[in-house]
C-alpha cells in the first residue's frame, strides 16, 4: 500500500496533504526517513512518524476516553466544549465518534471508533449490555428507595417500569447503579421517579469493561486486546 494512501487512511489529510508531507521530509517509517508518497509498505504492524510523533497502523480505531465534566459528545457544541477537542485531530479526521453519549455534567468511561459495527453493537439497547454508574445523591438513599430501582420505576412516555440490573450501596449519598438499556438520561430520570436527585453521575464500567485508573479526566487510551476481551466479558443480566 502507498505510504500516502496510509498517511491519509490514517487521518493525516487528503491524498495530496499526505504526499506533501512525505515529499517535505516530515515522515519515517520504521525509523528510516521516507521521501517518495508511492512507496509500498504492508500496512498491518506498521510503525511511522509525523513530525517526530510516533504512530502505528490501525485499520480501525478503538478508543477510551475518561470523559471529564463541561464536555460535550458532539463535534457542533452549543456551551461547552466537544470531547472531540481532547484527541489528536487525526482522529476527528478519520471518523472517530463516540459509543453513545454522556451528558455534559456526566464523567467516566466512553468509547470512540471510527468502526460503525462496532459503534452499533456497543450503542444498542436491544443488546442489553450493562453499564455501571457511581451516583451521587441529593437525599440519602434507604432501602425503600433502593427497592424501587431494583422493582422498577415508570418514566415518563414509558409504557413499561424501568429496572434497574443491580444497585449496591456505597454510602448515605452515594449507591453504584447498573442499567441495561440506553434511555435518554435514564439513570437522572429514573432517581427522580424514585423520589431522589442526581447530583452528581459518573460511569464507570460498560461491559467488563472498567475505567482504567492511570486515566485521568480529560486523558485517553487505544483499547488493547485485553481491553476488548475484559468490554465482551460481562454475565448476562
Amino acid at each position: 500500500m502507498q505510504i500516502a494512501r496510509i498517511l491519509q487512511s490514517q487521518g493525516f489529510g487528503s491524498r495530496r496533504e499526505c504526499r506533501g508531507l512525505i515529499r517535505a521530509g516530515r515522515v519515517t517509517v520504521n525509523g528510516a526517513a521516507v521521501d517518495d508518497p508511492f512507496a509500498e509498505f504492508p500496512p498491518e504492524g506498521l510503525s511511522f512518524t509525523v513530525d517526530g510523533e510516533a504512530w502505528d497502523y490501525r485499520q480501525n480505531a478503538y478508543l477510551l476516553l475518561h470523559k471529564p465534566v463541561a464536555c460535550e459528545c458532539t463535534h457542533k457544541p452549543q456551551c461547552y466544549p466537544s470531547i472531540y477537542s481532547l484527541l489528536p485531530p487525526e482522529l476527528s479526521a478519520r471518523g472517530v465518534q463516540s459509543v453513545g453519549r454522556l451528558d455534559q455534567d456526566t464523567t467516566g468511561l466512553l468509547l470512540l471508533s471510527d468502526d460503525g459495527q462496532f459503534i452499533h453493537t456497543w450503542s444498542s439497547g436491544k443488546k442489553r449490555i450493562p453499564k455501571c454508574y457511581r451516583v451521587t445523591l441529593k437525599h440519602p438513599h434507604d432501602a425503600g428507595f433502593i427497592a424501587q430501582l431494583l422493582d422498577g420505576v415508570l418514566l415518563h412516555d414509558e409504557a413499561d417500569p424501568v429496572v434497574a440490573a443491580a444497585c449496591e450501596p456505597i454510602d448515605a449519598h452515594t449507591l453504584w447503579l447498573t442499567i441495561t438499556e440506553g434511555k435518554y438520561h435514564q439513570v437522572k430520570r429514573m432517581v427522580a421517579a424514585a423520589g431522589n436527585r442526581v447530583e452528581a453521575l459518573h460511569r464507570q464500567r460498560v461491559g467488563g469493561l472498567q475505567l482504567p485508573e492511570v486515566l485521568e479526566p480529560g486523558d485517553w487510551c487505544w483499547l488493547s486486546d485485553a481491553h476488548l476481551i475484559a468490554l465482551s466479558d460481562f454475565p448476562s443480566l
